[in-house]
């Protein structure tokens, strides 16, 4: 995080490529982007653009990489989870992609991801639909670090159950405009 913080924009984007694709580090892409609009708040929108398009790259070569494997393979990596979400991919498609994206930590993400590559979700749409989560999310998380600064964090970790009732009702309400 030191190392990512140092670079700071540049440092966001890989760490949010990174944990959004072949490796995990949970929450620290949220707590840069925190760290840097606070240090900065004129270029917060750089930061959360810059995490925004770290991940949605990051999501895609998981997705692209995804479809690539069998599934087979997807069911051993996933274990007894696998059939649920497939279900869940292949009812829901985007807004089902878009809640699942906007879902916080410890959510399991990475598995949807794969889920909608070996499922043949379109591109476009998973796409759209992490891009659209991703911008709520960073965007959201770094008015909250310009405007609470240091308690931004522990705002959201309070109020997570009333974020994320708003949260699925931005989803539901773009879910049905999308039809």
């Amino acid at each position: 995080m030191a190392f990512a913080g140092a670079l700071g924009a540049p440092g966001l984007f890989l760490i949010s490529f990174l944990d959004s694709s072949i490796l995990t580090f949970p929450v620290i892409n949220d707590l840069l982007l925190i760290e840097l609009s606070m240090r900065r708040p004129t270029r917060m929108p750089l930061y959360a653009s810059m995490a925004t398009l770290g991940s949605l790259l990051g999501c895609v070569l998981l997705f692209l990489l995804a479809r690539k494997i069998e599934e087979a393979a997807f069911h051993q990596k996933v274990g007894a989870r696998a059939a649920a979400i497939r279900h869940w991919v292949e009812r829901n498609g985007f807004g089902g992609m878009l809640l699942a994206a906007m879902l916080p930590p410890p959510t399991p993400f990475k598995f949807f991801v794969l889920a909608a590559g070996v499922f043949e979700v379109p591109l476009a749409s998973f796409a759209s639909a992490i891009g659209l989560a991703r911008v709520i999310r960073y965007f959201g998380v770094g008015y909250l670090a310009v405007r609470y600064g240091a308690n931004a964090m522990p705002y959201l970790m309070a109020h997570k159950l009333e974020v994320t009732l708003l949260l699925i009702g931005f989803v539901a309400l773009s879910y049905a405009v999308s039809l």
